[in-house]
């Protein structure tokens, strides 16, 4: 099959064979997550385990890879399931409609992955899933906040306690602090958020879908390294 030859021409034939065997939960399907899996597949991983408890509604629609007209009402992990496989046959995906806390993070194995991402948003979740994944000894990369921005060329990977500017890597940093989690590799921005309002909270095409595609380029070059 030819689907990665470009693929392997960039980084090599070993470098392909890593990226075919590695395993990756992605945690949240929104306009972030969405965009991620999506780049993480093309990228021929291949295994992926999506957790998400969300269906798709209509204000998804202006910046979720997922959300279409005819995906309304429909499981995320369903869609992106289905998609994902049409677009790597091979691909081994597993699903989990599951709201992640400390409630049900007990469903999952983190030290089996080679990755994982936080792409949620509940803030007691993201804790949760990092504390999870040091404790396992699993790499792991956070998105922080893409919503209320407009200039995805803002956006920067970074060590947590390195941010600026976003307020939701403001509280993270006090949280995991208090916490004793000593880094945390993060994609975020510096763009001061426009309207400041709380919910519901504003949103771009481009913002959410960048930091996906960062998060999912940073998760291929570090699998690649090591």
């Amino acid at each position: 099959m030819d689907e990665f030859i470009r693929l392997e021409s960039l980084v090599g034939e070993n470098a392909l064979k890593k990226l075919k065997s590695s395993s990756v939960a992605l945690f949240g399907l929104g306009g972030v997550g969405g965009y991620c899996a999506e780049a993480l597949v093309r990228s021929a991983i291949g295994r992926i385990d999506l957790i998400d408890c969300d269906r798709i509604d209509a204000t998804n629609i202006n910046r979720q890879i997922l959300a279409l007209n005819s995906t309304i009402g429909q499981y995320k992990t369903k869609v992106a399931k289905t998609r994902l496989l049409d677009i790597n046959p091979e691909l081994i995906v597993n699903t989990y409609e599951v709201f992640f806390d400390s409630e049900t993070s007990f469903q999952f194995d983190f030290s089996k992955y080679d990755y994982i991402i936080d792409a949620i948003d509940s803030i007691p979740g993201k804790i949760e899933l990092i504390v999870k994944a040091n404790k396992a000894s699993t790499r792991i990369i956070s998105s922080m906040g893409s919503a209320d921005k407009l200039n995805p060329s803002l956006f920067l990977v970074d060590d947590i306690y390195k941010t600026t500017t976003c307020p939701l890597a403001r509280v993270m940093r006090y949280e995991l602090k208090k916490r004793n989690i000593k880094k945390l590799k993060v994609v975020y921005s510096k763009e001061t958020p426009i309207t400041k309002k709380k919910a519901p909270l504003p949103s771009s095409a481009f913002c959410p879908g960048c930091a996906g595609l960062i998060l999912a380029s940073e998760v291929v070059k570090d699998i690649i390294k090591n």
